[in-house]
């Protein structure tokens, strides 16, 4: 019960990661608010789990605002916040569209900055110390052939993270980041799909290729991710600002 007494606000968690953080949180004893895009699913999963449900599209303003107003009304206030809303695409560099690039770093830039702003005015009016956790990738440690577009969010967000993070704490709101590897889940079907048809692979042989890769010896799960969730919400991480933490199974060491 690490995050007793505590409220978060985890977005694009009706399903994947963020779900998996939000149960991890409730277990923790926390009072969780789950906001996501799709308002029928938001709410059946947060029947599921005993969260708030929130419906945010955090790539329009006056959503993110309303958002986390409500969160703040239901739940009394916000400690922590993790900005897990995300969308991945990928393509040669001579085929990405302007429509993939807008829409990949309003949600994944975008929406990151302008909820971890929304949330740090709530946080500093309040006169509460916070946390917030923004979800980082390996593949914004590097740059890989197909898929430029989404490495270059990421490498944003870890620079979000630092930037916020050195700004915020005067305010004792923590900032960090975690990067997680290749994470086996839904997702990763479509994921496969589309390298499969810029590699010339049969499905499923990329998803058997990098989980293979990894030093670990299989692809990470959400719940491979909870743990430094959890860490970095309690006192525990109260002296670590402006980071962004790899758990990725050995995939990038810093």
């Amino acid at each position: 019960m690490r995050l007793a007494g505590k409220t978060a606000l985890i977005t694009g968690a009706a399903r994947g990661i963020g779900r998996a953080f939000a149960e991890a949180y409730i277990r923790e004893g926390a009072m969780v608010a789950i906001a996501d895009i799709n308002a029928e699913r938001v709410a059946d999963t947060a029947a599921e789990i005993g969260a708030v449900p929130v419906v945010m599209d955090v790539t329009q303003q006056d959503s993110i605002d309303a958002g986390v107003a409500e969160a703040v009304e239901r739940m009394g206030g916000i400690d922590i916040l993790i900005n897990n809303a995300a969308l991945f695409d990928l393509a040669p560099i001579t085929e990405i569209t302007r429509e993939s690039y807008d829409t990949l770093f309003a949600i994944n830039v975008g929406g990151t900055l302008f909820t971890m702003q929304a949330v740090a005015k709530h946080m500093i009016a309040s006169g509460r110390r916070g946390k917030i956790i923004n979800m980082a990738s390996q593949a914004g440690r590097r740059g890989e052939p197909l898929v430029a577009v989404y490495c270059a969010t990421k490498a944003a967000v870890i620079s979000l993270t630092q930037s916020a993070g050195l700004n915020l704490i005067a305010h004792g709101i923590n900032v960090n980041a975690i990067a997680p590897g290749v994470v086996d889940g839904e997702h990763w079907d479509g994921v496969d799909a589309k390298f499969a048809q810029y590699e010339n692979k049969p499905r499923g042989q990329k998803k058997q290729e990098v989980g293979a890769a990894v030093p670990f010896g299989r692809m990470g799960t959400a719940r491979d991710l909870t743990g430094m969730a959890i860490f970095l919400a309690t006192p525990e991480a109260d002296y670590i600002v402006a980071q962004t933490y790899n758990v990725d199974g050995g995939n990038w060491m810093s």
